[in-house]
């Protein structure tokens, strides 16, 4: 902060002792140089994580300040309604990618150009800091589509009155990965994970499930089946439900039940197979029985040695070599669909963006911009956070690295999907659903059209 003021006072004091003063600058770059304060809200990263980011952007623009807070992820959603509609809110806030239709209409969408002062220096003998205004073209939705790996796209660029605007902008994208416990495999026997959802996964899986004499499970195979205790549950459904060929949404219409014209023929409803699969590893009656209600969280089991293959996140990554540095463990792809030409994974990020209330929406747009767009600003914030770039040209580059590779890998195949304007609801109605389904297997199609239906509730909300 000092080191910022030390900056800012001396592009002043050069403007007034070079003689530009109201007579040469104009009133424009007068105005453009006022002192101002960002407000950024976010849930993920500490404020280390930006520090480098922030100071970059300092370099230029000196007489902007970045406030940059972290609410937890339980507040968070509360604190910004609240604080938006108190006109106390912050200037620039982070948002989970579903969530951009539900705040549409808080947001001020990313403008055609951005008007910003950048201190020149000029001279050859005698240097000078000289105040300049340059208008920059932003970054247009063509550019969106072309720069970012492709759900970004979809999710970010909304049309309002046959006019497509951009929303918003990530940093990031992660996506589902295969975790699996090496010393677990090895006791079963097990040489190499397969890479399918196939009869060699599931015999893996029975491999790696062991019940006490009571019948109680002591070792689960997989996590799969449940809802609650399975991190991410209707993540790594709808992973599945979209690579077996259902359309999860269409339109605003909830599609995840019905049968695809491509199936028509045949009657099969790939949804619905979908959600049989899951949950029967959670079904004592079938062979791959691995999972249960009664079970700790999925990550807490893994942690402690009792479960062969988890599936989650490049975020989960350090939180498992924190809390069990000595595990003796790998990851792996996501697994597909053998013979199947349509992979998918999901992808889980948040975005960033600015509000309509701001008073700096200009600015604002402009550090946006810059964090998200520009791959050597971008590379500060990744390099910090050991998270999978949203841009294409750092693909490559992450592939070289061993925690990331596996996630960046994915990321080309990786989609979402609309959950309504109540994601809490939405993703309630998908974890009842699978639990019904574990209670009631011959139900299967009626509990499925119901959690279909209560999901559109969400949506026409």
């Amino acid at each position: 902060m000092k080191t910022k003021i030390i900056a800012l006072g001396l592009l002043l004091a050069v403007v007034a002792s070079s003689g530009f003063g109201c007579k040469t600058v104009s009133k424009d770059v007068q105005e453009k140089m006022q002192p101002i304060t960002l407000n950024y809200w976010r849930v993920w990263d500490g404020p280390d994580d930006f520090a480098p980011l922030i100071a970059a952007y300092n370099q230029l623009h000196p007489f902007i300040t970045i406030n940059y807070r972290k609410l937890t992820y339980d507040e968070y959603e509360q604190a910004l309604l609240d604080a938006l509609a108190e006109d106390r809110g912050p200037d620039i806030f982070s948002i989970q990618n579903t969530w951009v239709r539900k705040y549409q209409t808080k947001i001020a969408p990313l403008p055609d150009t951005t008007s910003i002062v950048y201190p020149v220096t000029k001279g050859t003998l005698k240097k000078e800091v000289i105040p300049e205004l340059r208008t920059n073209r932003s970054i247009t939705v063509a550019d969106v589509k072309n720069n970012f790996v492709d759900t970004v796209y979809n999710d970010v660029v909304l049309s309002v009155a046959g006019q497509s605007k951009v929303y918003a902008l990530p940093l990031s994208i992660d996506t589902l990965a295969m975790y699996y416990n090496k010393d677990l495999l090895n006791n079963a026997g097990i040489a190499e994970l397969p890479a399918y959802w196939n009869t060699d996964f599931q015999q893996a899986v029975k491999k790696l499930t062991k019940q006490d004499l009571k019948g109680d499970l002591i070792q689960s195979g997989v996590a799969l089946g449940g809802s609650t205790n399975i991190e991410r549950s209707a993540d790594i459904l709808a992973a599945l439900m979209m690579q077996n060929g259902a359309i999860m949404m269409e339109g605003n219409s909830v599609t995840f039940s019905s049968i695809p014209p491509i199936f028509r023929e045949r009657g099969y409803n790939p949804g619905m197979e979908a959600v049989r699969f899951f949950s029967d590893f959670a079904n004592p009656a079938k062979e791959v029985y691995s999972w249960n209600s009664e079970l700790d969280n999925s990550l807490k089991r893994f942690i402690d040695g009792k479960l062969g293959i988890f599936f989650g996140y490049s975020y989960h990554l350090p939180i498992i070599q924190g809390q069990a540095p000595k595990l003796n463990m790998g990851v792996a792809k996501f697994p597909q669909i053998e013979g199947n030409p349509g992979e998918a994974n999901v992808a889980n990020y948040w975005v960033e963006t600015v509000s309509n209330k701001s008073k700096y929406q200009n600015e604002a747009w402009d550090f946006v911009q810059f964090m998200t767009t520009k791959p050597e600003q971008v590379k500060l914030y990744l390099d910090k956070t050991k998270h999978p770039t949203a841009l294409r040209s750092l693909i490559n580059e992450q592939l070289e690295n061993p925690d990331l590779k596996v996630f960046a890998s994915q990321l080309l195949i990786a989609k979402s999907w609309y959950r309504g304007r109540d994601f809490i609801s939405a993703e309630k109605a998908i974890n009842e659903m699978v639990d019904a389904v574990v209670a009631n297997p011959e139900r299967l199609e009626d509990i499925v059209n119901v959690a279909a239906g209560r999901v559109q509730q969400t949506v026409g909300q």
